[in-house]
Order: structure tokens, then C-alpha cells, then sequence
């Protein structure tokens, strides 16, 4: 485990976090209005106003979540492919065995995604240290007290986010909370278990949410607020099957005033439907003509439709299953705004080559063609990248009261999630009634799929639920073993340069 270190102290003049104001209330702008949030001048060096000192570290943290294995092709791979939702997709051949494990399994110590994610999270990991570094050691920082609270609680937000991904990916794995200087020592760190890493996080979970504001000025819109925190948390209790404090972390965001569901569906996931009152945490990314690729994030690139000419929007991985496709109820809404046919029509009207390499795209990663002309591109590396929506935190809050016993309350949040899908059209999605609490469980499940389809939490969620073996069977994945399959292997090359110390799940 290969953890870089850094000591210096010097501000960059250029940093990754970007933002957006396109969507804030009463303060809409043309969605390429945008400017890469921290982009320093002489009039506001160091910092600019209205922030802290510490955002010369805190944007490098920022910057990582937008790389290759945080969210953008192994991070598709294993959160998506590896799912009864979605196939690989593009070409056969692409994407070699490392990509055809993560379709059909078992994946290999050898695969390159598990490495590239290893490596992806324990960079941002090092680079959220090296923000806490800064807080407690560097004493000749000049700063408040408040804003050394909110960096702390801000980089612990995004460090707590790595490790709720890590041990979802891999189980077991090394506690890293300072910055080494010893490579040796570094890469000699013992697992922790899974228990372990879970209660790290939720100490960091909660330091971030009693830290952050619960809202940023414009400047920053896209950072880390309380909100986020305890979604991130109440999820982190879902996975432990912590039902009260789940439902009592949730309720803190639903009843915060600053989320709802006013956005439509079928504008969450266009340019225009960036950072809305729906958004509870996203990855930034912007474009421009001068500069198409610097601040953006490639996740849109990877799924766009694969063509020729004109429809070459993307390397067409992560298509939408045939699985997916069936489980909607008639009707639904959502169905239309996340899969795109080919020979159909898209969201903007435009006619969908029928002979493209797969009938199926990611119709929530689709790029409106006003964008990509002004932008000059149609890689579509302008895209925010969705982490959490409120109304996966509703549907949180609705599974956790189900399991306590409240099924009053869980339908309601049930309804609340579905009449924003049914948009006015009573004929359509008929309200949930059943109260047997398994009836209702297989409901929830049932709901999240649809709501939620091809956002990153259906392979987690399956596994979680102990039901990942049949659906993926049903989905013609049947190498999937649940006693390995469950967690990717620890990568074999980090096994390595342990000289032993990391051990490999079990059933690789």
C-alpha cells in the first residue's frame, strides 16, 4: 500500500475543486457560467474570502475524488457492472479479462480495477490526512478556531467516504489516520476488521456533520455540508442494520429544510438538474471550449452511447440490464430517464442511431447536445457525478422504520418517493398499502432498484440483503459465489508490497 506524503505548507495557485451555480435558488445561471472553485489571483491569495487557509489542501482532496478508480472506470466496474443491473457493455473484447471478471466473476487478486481503487481511496485518504496534519501540527497556520473545526470536519467527511467505500469493496482493510513518512511502516499496516473500520468511520462521519455548515455560500457550492454527513451516516447504519439510528440520522436530513423532492426526475440528472434541492452530496465537474477535460471528471465518458461520427458520445461501457429493464411497473417514468434505446428517441428529441454495439445506454449520463456544442466536445467530462439524493435518504429512513416496526411510517416515505415518480399522474405507480413488514421489506427493495437504477448502490444493496446470489443468477451471472463474491480480493499487488502483512479474503 503505497501512501504519498507531503509536508509543504506552500498554497497552489491551481486547484481541481469545481463548482457550479446553475441550479441554487435565485441564483440560476447558464450552465457554463461556471468556474473552477479555487483558482487563485492576487486579489484573493491565499484564500478566498469567505472560506479558510486550509483550502489549498482541502481542494487537493476534492480533486481526488474525481479520478480513475474514485468514480470513473473501476469504480463503474465494481459498483454497477458487477450488478444484475447492469453488463459491461461496449464491445465484446473491450476492457479484457480485467472487465469480463467484473461482469460474470470471480474477479482475481491480479485485476487491475481492484488496485486501481485500492490505490484511489487511500490517495484521498492520505490527502484528507494531510488536511488533518495541517489542522493539528502546522503551527504557524493563522487560523480560527472555527475554521480549523470546519477543515477537520470537512476532510474527515470525504475520509469517511473513502473508507465507507473501501469496506464495502474489500471488507477488511488498513486503518490509515496520519500522514508516514517511513514508506515501510506505511505499507506494514495490519487490517483492521470490518467492525473496526465501520466504528472510524462513524467517529469521522460525526465530526463532519457537528463541523460543517449545513449550507455554503454560492462560491462553493458542491462541498461537504452537514447534510451530507448524515446521509453518508444514516447509510453507514443501514449497513449495519443499526435500524433506530439510521431512521433517526435520516430524519435529521428530511427534516433539515435545505433537501425535497420539487426536482423532476426527468431533469436530476441533465446539466440543469446539478446541485438542486434533490442533491445531497455531488463530485463537481465543469467544461469549457478552452478547457474541455482539466476540471471535469471522465465518468460520463466511459457510458456514453458508442457510435460513429456525431454519436460517438462514449466508450459504451455499463449498459443498462435486461433485468433492470423488467422491473419497472408499467409505466413508470423512470424507466424512460435511465435507460436510452437505440433506434429510440432521446430526452432532447434526437433520433438514436439504431445499429450502435449495444440496444441500451445509461440514459442518466446522457449529455444535452446544446452543451456539447457550446463546450466543443461530446465527451461529456462536464457532468457532476451524483453520490447521494435526498431521495435515497427517504428511502433510508423508510427501510430503517420498516425494520423497527413502523410500517406507518415507512410508507409514508415509500409514497413520498413514489408520487415525485408518478408526477401528478394518479393512473400511474399506485400507492403501496401492504403493512406485513416482509411484504413491505420486499417493497423497499423493490422501490430502490427503480428509484436508484444505475447509481452506484445496487450491488451493494443486493449483498447487503442476502439476495445478490439469485438475482445475479437471474441476470445469467451465475459464477457469483456469496461466500467470496461479496467483497472484492485484496489486490495481490498490495499483498506484495506488504511483504505479507495484508492476507486475502476468503475464497481467493
Amino acid at each position: 500500500m503505497k501512501i504519498f506524503t507531503q509536508k509543504s505548507s506552500k498554497a497552489a495557485l491551481l486547484v481541481a475543486l469545481t463548482a457550479t451555480l446553475s441550479t441554487l435558488p435565485g441564483c440560476r445561471k447558464d450552465f457554463l457560467d461556471r468556474q473552477p472553485l479555487g483558482r487563485y489571483t492576487a486579489d484573493t491569495y491565499p484564500y478566498p474570502g469567505g472560506s479558510g487557509p486550509y483550502d489549498q489542501f482541502i481542494f487537493g482532496a476534492y480533486a481526488d475524488l474525481r479520478t480513475w478508480g474514485v468514480s470513473v472506470f473501476s469504480f463503474i466496474h465494481a459498483v454497477s457492472i458487477r450488478s444484475d443491473d447492469a453488463d459491461k457493455g461496449s464491445t465484446a473484447a473491450d476492457g479484457g479479462s480485467d472487465s469480463q471478471q467484473m461482469d460474470n466473476f470471480p474477479v482475481l487478486p491480479t485485476n487491475g480495477h481492484t488496485n486501481t481503487l485500492w490505490t484511489g481511496y487511500y490517495s484521498l485518504i492520505n490527502k484528507c490526512n494531510i488536511v488533518l496534519d495541517q489542522v493539528g501540527n502546522n503551527t504557524g497556520m493563522v487560523a480560527t478556531a472555527e475554521a480549523r473545526k470546519q477543515a477537520e470536519a470537512e476532510a474527515k467527511f470525504l475520509r469517511g467516504y473513502a473508507y465507507f467505500m473501501l469496506v464495502r469493496l474489500f471488507g477488511r482493510v488498513p486503518i490509515v489516520d496520519k500522514i508516514y513518512t517511513d514508506v515501510t511502516a506505511q505499507s506494514n499496516i495490519k487490517q483492521s476488521t470490518a467492525a473496526e473500520v465501520y466504528a472510524f468511520i462513524e467517529n469521522d462521519l460525526k465530526t463532519a456533520a457537528a463541523g460543517l455548515p449545513a449550507t455554503w455560500d454560492s462560491r462553493f457550492v458542491g462541498r461537504a455540508t452537514s447534510g451530507a454527513a448524515n446521509g453518508l451516516l444514516a447509510k453507514v447504519y443501514l449497513y449495519q442494520q443499526k435500524w433506530t439510528m439510521a431512521l433517526s440520522t435520516a430524519q435529521t436530513v428530511i427534516n433539515s429544510g435545505v433537501y425535497d423532492l420539487s426536482s423532476p426526475y426527468n431533469q436530476i440528472f441533465s446539466e440543469t438538474g446539478e446541485n438542486s434541492r434533490e442533491s445531497v452530496f455531488e463530485i463537481q465537474a465543469t467544461a469549457d471550449a478552452t478547457n474541455p477535460e482539466a476540471y471535469g471528471v471522465q465518468y460520463t465518458n466511459v457510458q456514453g452511447v458508442r457510435g460513429t461520427g456525431n454519436w460517438d458520445l462514449g466508450w459504451g461501457f455499463n449498459v443498462p440490464s435486461t433485468q433492470l429493464e423488467a422491473a419497472y411497473e408499467s409505466g413508470d417514468p423512470r424507466r424512460a430517464r435511465t435507460i436510452l434505446y437505440a433506434g429510440g428517441t432521446s430526452i432532447y428529441g434526437e433520433a438514436i442511431p439504431a445499429g450502435l454495439p449495444n440496444p441500451r445506454y445509461n440514459n442518466k449520463v446522457y449529455t444535452n447536445p446544446a452543451v456539447r456544442a457550446s463546450v466543443g466536445s461530446r465527451s461529456g467530462w462536464w457532468m457532476n457525478v451524483r453520490v447521494l439524493r435526498f431521495a435515497d435518504v427517504v428511502l433510508m429512513a423508510a427501510e430503517a422504520a420498516n425494520e423497527t416496526g413502523n410500517a406507518t411510517l415507512a410508507l409514508d416515505y415509500l409514497e413520498r418517493v413514489r408520487a415525485r415518480a408518478r408526477a401528478g399522474n394518479m393512473a400511474l405507480l399506485p400507492k403501496v398499502t401492504a403493512t406485513a413488514q416482509a411484504t413491505l421489506r420486499t417493497a423497499l427493495q423493490q422501490e430502490r432498484r427503480v428509484e436508484l437504477g444505475m447509481e452506484h448502490e445496487r450491488f451493494f444493496d443486493i449483498v447487503r440483503w442476502g439476495i445478490a446470489q439469485p438475482m445475479l443468477a437471474a441476470a445469467g451471472k451465475t459464477n457469483f459465489n456469496p461466500a467470496r463474491d461479496g467483497l472484492l480480493p485484496i489486490p495481490q499487488t498490495q499483498i506484495d508490497l506488504s511483504k505479507g502483512v495484508l492476507t486475502q479474503n476468503p475464497g481467493y
